[in-house]
């Protein structure tokens, strides 16, 4: 089955005078990647560190994202802060997203090196900021989007409350991410109860709550952005690659010892689930948001996850997360294409 289906209004986007579909293409060998070495950038959190955890290989690193009709212009950090300049860029969601904001902290720091920068967290919040450029690149670890609150049963998950989104308001940009924790159960559960509006459960299924969170959270961007004054976009479902069926190896069972991405253009499994609901929500946003969608291209990518050399493999197979440096690149190299056009 093709990874991408015909392009939504939000996917086409106009390169070089050029209007094509960015996230429509294949995996090329390019000998100029990657676009920072791991030694380059002090912040790559030890999970995503693969090389200096050692990983042996480095073919992973070599491959860039080619659009089927136009060059995807290559990341250009020193661009970024101009254009950005006075501005707060802010990822909400999982630890996917905080895989794409190190990915841009990263790509910025090897870009501006010798700029001073100031990192901090406060609580759920992680702001690396570069003073000279009065530029802001945050981190919002929120999980599910919706709220998650102590009551007297223990913690609820609240599908129809969404009181964190009062950090979000006036951001200059915004890029959501949810769907990592939401199959999670027994102690990676996060919650004790779900409450869908005032009816209490003590589970559901979760890609009906997954679609309930997520109308949520449509609902407040259509009451709260401004399009004037803010950029929002919606981080596609990041693929795992826990079962090699999905791509039909009959030689693997995980992401353990892969060392090329699929280069056919095709990943049998078919459209991910999660991102069939998230598109069905999205078409129901009346304001502007632009599906940074790379769930297809990510999906040909089984080479590019930690597998054993995420915490050297301490805490087992990694086959969700991505080395850095790595696939999330592409997505900030997908998101800076975008924000061109904005």
């Amino acid at each position: 089955m093709p990874i991408n289906s015909s392009p939504s209004p939000s996917q086409q986007l106009a390169v070089n005078g050029i209007r094509c579909n960015v996230y429509k293409g294949k995996w090329v060998y390019d000998a100029s990647y990657p676009l920072y070495n791991f030694t380059d950038c002090p912040f790559i959190l030890e999970q995503f560190n693969c090389q200096h955890n050692g990983r042996p290989d480095h073919l992973y690193q070599k491959f860039r994202w080619q659009p089927t009709a136009c060059i995807l212009p290559r990341f250009n950090g020193r661009d970024f802060l101009q254009r950005f300049r006075g501005k707060r860029i802010m990822f909400v969601g999982d630890s996917l997203s905080s895989n794409q904001w190190l990915s841009l902290v990263c790509l910025l720091h090897k870009s501006a090196p010798h700029a001073k920068y100031t990192s901090q967290r406060i609580g759920g919040l992680s702001t690396f900021s570069f003073p000279a450029y009065r530029v802001s690149i945050m981190l919002s670890r929120n999980a599910f989007l919706v709220d998650i609150v102590n009551g007297k049963h223990g913690r609820v998950l609240k599908l129809n409350s969404i009181r964190g989104g009062q950090l979000w308001k006036g951001v200059d940009v915004l890029i959501f991410d949810t769907w990592h924790w939401w199959l999670h159960t027994g102690r990676k559960q996060p919650w004790d109860h779900v409450q869908d509006n005032n009816v209490t459960h003590k589970d559901m299924n979760r890609t009906v709550a997954y679609e309930k969170a997520l109308r949520t959270w449509a609902r407040w961007v259509n009451l709260n952005v401004d399009p004037a004054k803010t950029n929002v976009f919606f981080q596609g479902v990041s693929p795992d690659h826990m079962n090699s069926k999905d791509w039909v190896d009959r030689t693997a069972n995980t992401c353990v010892g892969e060392i090329r991405p699929l280069l056919s253009g095709e990943y049998l499994a078919g459209p991910h689930p999660a991102q069939v609901i998230l598109n069905k929500v999205l078409r129901s946003v009346s304001k502007p948001v632009h599906l940074l969608d790379i769930t297809g291209l990510s999906q040909l990518r089984k080479d590019g996850h930690p597998s054993v050399f995420g915490y050297r493999g301490r805490h087992g197979i990694d086959c969700t997360h991505w080395c850095l440096p790595g696939v999330p690149d592409t997505w900030n190299e997908l998101l800076f294409a975008a924000l061109i056009q904005t």
